[in-house]
């Protein structure tokens, strides 16, 4: 029986405290040159036109612009909404473009109308990308076209569908289902959750006196329903960070329904801090971005967003604003490229670019989420942080957005919405039904059931993150701190160390054996490079990191549970070793170097190479061994140091090793855990365990209660909604109490 994150995890958030935003020019003057703003009061509800001071080069963006439209019409698929998008928009900029517009036929979208008609998950998907294609298709200037250009006229029968199925959809889970039908829809997660409140405003904008089937409101009843909701997780965002901190597959399902309602919508109260949020994305990618590299730790990821940076969900948007990397596009069916692209409102802030391409930025530190103790005693009336309380319906998509459905503080209202809207129907959901039936379905036996066995059954709880990254020149380091040590994790990913979009480390304790496949891409189960089997605690201090590996649970904690889940009795690492220059081993130490970027990864288990046979197991294309590991048992202590020229080690990559290799790593095991002494050649002497401080030459080092953000471009502290960043020649400011979304020039 296999487990993922929606087989397990499993009404909206309080609309208290909704924001109004504005937006100010970056000389302080409204867009139309009215007087000057002050605080916020009275300014323009447009944003800064784009060339405007303070937005990126709109020579330099337009020809980036061109050069991905040249990529993504290389390739024409008929049935794809981003694909043909891209076609429309080409041929809006273009009126000598000819593409194979009479082609896209509703009979092309068949398998998208199945999907949409039989209410299957990430339908919401579907509807958002065709809804760009009511816009780009409607041949019009108002779709940026030239007048009589056929090349940007979709087929009337086309768009007709495309509008009845925004009609007949089921937006939310607690919606009325009179037929009874079963809605796969996952309806929880952070972008789940914002792009079906896009998608059901702009749908009742552009249909706004229709009867929607599911609900019988018109169009304009859903427009004013859904808006509140937007503002509040827009709210949520810039209080709390990112649920999904860092996620490289994930962050750019937020990046595209926020450039959509941008784009698409016609409200100013919703324009504008749509684009803050967005600001807020591309701060997020630009403060981790190393050489075309989302590098940081991640609450979500896949083995096939994360062995490679390439193939990073979030790769495209970053080459688009950032063109940091020599690695060509990778999709022609882009979404944050391609809607970005069609944007005319819309420009990334130059100080969110500069960011991004900043030299030697240095350490970026990060709060993300909410701390919710799953190990606390069971309470009847647990305290909720921040008025979102545990046993208030309303609250159950906040709650579950935070993968928090086996945590014992919401099992009542998960439990009690399953019942009365057949969530359990669901086949998403069997798996949970299947927990709750093992406890007969009690809720006083469930409670203590999941207090008892945390560690494993709550592996979707995202939970607070603590993230801490380095960025140099050459080569980058980044890690979460202290994260639900012990405990399982289906789609975290600890750490990371990038010296390119290729050249990466990183370690894992794997759920299952590899798969024997030769299809490199892994399903999003807990597996052997998707997710952590047991989290390591981890200590990262600039260019050194140590990730101790010690699961808090073994088949002794309940033997059904480990029956189904269990993990493999090894740790091991990711190093491609035909993606670097030159890989070798001295002792425990394996050594990476790429151009001016260098990696040294040691383990207290003696690593060896593990062979892969490419008629059994997938490569990659990769003709060495990359999957190094370390036997013997779960735990194990791996410590990383990154290096680069022109820095301390004179003599080069050989200095630097010896460096090094100087002071081999002492490491104590007891009954109760590890004990780690790392004299860094960078760093100086760490130590660290399972338990206390990391400390630095003796003195103690704060692991976490970060500041929202805190690096060389400015400090947010944590849930301040006031915003500052600051580089050599630009700067941004969001201040989500005074309404302004600022931009300028140093």
């Amino acid at each position: 029986m296999k487990f993922d994150r929606r087989g397990f995890l499993t009404g909206s958030a309080g609309l208290a405290g909704a924001l109004a935003l504005t937006s100010c020019t970056s000389n302080g003057r409204r867009a139309d040159d009215q007087p000057e703003c002050i605080d916020g009061a009275g300014c323009a509800t447009a944003l800064s036109q784009p060339g405007s001071d303070g937005l990126i080069d709109e020579a330099v963006y337009q020809r980036r612009i061109d050069e991905y439209l040249r990529f993504a019409t290389a390739e024409f698929i008929p049935g794809s909404a981003p694909g043909v998008a891209g076609h429309l928009i080409r041929a809006g900029r273009d009126p000598d473009y000819r593409w194979a517009v009479d082609e896209v036929t509703v009979d092309a979208f068949a398998d998208t109308w199945d999907t949409i008609d039989s209410w299957e998950d990430t339908r919401d998907f579907d509807l958002m990308y065709l809804l760009w294609l009511l816009k780009l298709g409607a041949g019009s200037e108002s779709s940026g076209a030239t007048v009589g250009n056929n090349m940007t006229t979709l087929s009337p029968k086309l768009l007709q569908a495309i509008e009845q199925r925004l009609v007949d959809n089921r937006y939310r889970y607690n919606d009325p289902n009179p037929d009874g039908r079963l809605d796969n829809l996952w309806y929880w997660s952070e972008n789940h959750i914002v792009i079906g409140r896009v998608i059901e405003f702009l749908a009742g904008q552009h249909l706004s006196e229709q009867t929607f089937t599911v609900t019988g409101l018109t169009g304009a009843e859903h427009m004013e329903r859904s808006k509140p909701e937007i503002l509040q997780w827009i709210s949520e965002r810039a209080r709390f960070g990112f649920f999904e901190w860092h996620s490289n597959v994930y962050m750019l399902k937020n990046i595209t329904p926020l450039i959509t309602l941008i784009e698409l919508g016609d409200d100013p109260e919703l324009t504008v801090p749509a684009a803050m949020a967005l600001d807020l994305c591309l701060v997020d990618l630009a403060a981790h971005t190393h050489a075309g590299c989302y590098t940081a730790p991640r609450g979500r990821t896949y083995k096939k967003d994360k062995m490679t940076s390439r193939d990073e969900a979030t790769f495209g948007t970053a080459k688009l604003l950032f063109d940091d990397t020599t690695f060509d596009y990778q999709s022609h069916t882009d979404t944050g490229v391609t809607y970005l692209c069609a944007a005319g409102a819309y420009r990334p802030p130059q100080a969110v670019v500069d960011m991004a391409l900043a030299k030697a930025p240095g350490v970026v530190r990060e709060r993300h989420g909410i701390f919710v103790d799953d190990a606390a005693p069971v309470a009847e009336y647990p305290k909720a942080p921040f008025g979102y309380h545990f046993d208030d319906p309303a609250n159950l998509s906040f709650w579950w957005s935070l993968g928090a459905v086996g945590t014992w503080q919401v099992a009542g209202i998960g439990l009690s919405e399953a019942k009365r809207y057949d969530l359990f129907e669901v086949p998403l959901l069997a798996q949970v039904k299947a927990l709750v039936d093992l406890n007969g379905g009690d809720i006083d036996r469930i409670r203590p059931w999941l207090q008892k066995n945390h560690a494993i059954v709550n592996f979707g709880f995202l939970g607070e993150a603590n993230t801490y990254a380095w960025r140099g020149d050459a080569v980058s380091l980044a890690s979460v701190q202290d994260h639900r040590f012990g405990q399982m994790r289906d789609q975290a990913h600890s750490w990371q160390a990038a010296i390119d979009a290729d050249a990466l480390v990183f370690t894992n304790h794997p759920v299952t054996d590899r798969d024997e496949s030769t299809d490199w891409a892994e399903d999003g189960r807990p597996g052997y490079w998707t997710g952590e089997a047991s989290m390591p605690r981890s200590a990262q201090h600039e260019r050194a990191a140590i990730h101790i590996y010690q699961p808090a649970w073994d088949e002794t904690t309940d033997e059904l549970l480990w029956g189904v889940f269990g993990y493999q009795p090894f740790t091991h690492a990711y190093v491609p070793q035909d993606r670097f220059d030159e890989v070798a081993q001295e002792g425990r130490w394996t050594f990476a170097r790429k151009g001016d970027g260098w990696i040294a990864l040691w383990s207290w288990r003696t690593p060896t190479w593990r062979d892969y046979d490419p008629t059994r197991f997938a490569t990659d294309g990769m003709e060495q061994p990359f999957d190094l590991v370390a036997e013997g048992g779960p735990d194990n202590v791996w410590i990383v140091e990154v290096g680069e020229a022109g820095e301390a080690a004179d003599g080069g990559f050989a200095a630097w090793k010896a460096s090094v290799l100087k002071v081999e790593p002492q490491v104590e095991r007891t009954d109760s855990g590890f004990v780690v002494s790392y004299d860094s050649a960078s760093a100086g002497t760490m130590t660290f365990g399972s338990t206390g401080p990391l400390t630095l030459d003796g003195l103690e080092v704060d692991l976490g209660d970060f500041p929202r953000h805190d690096s060389a471009f400015g400090t947010v502290d944590h849930l301040d909604t006031t915003m500052e960043f600051t580089t050599e020649s630009a700067k941004l400011k969001l201040n989500f109490e005074a309404k302004t979304r600022a931009v300028g020039l140093v």
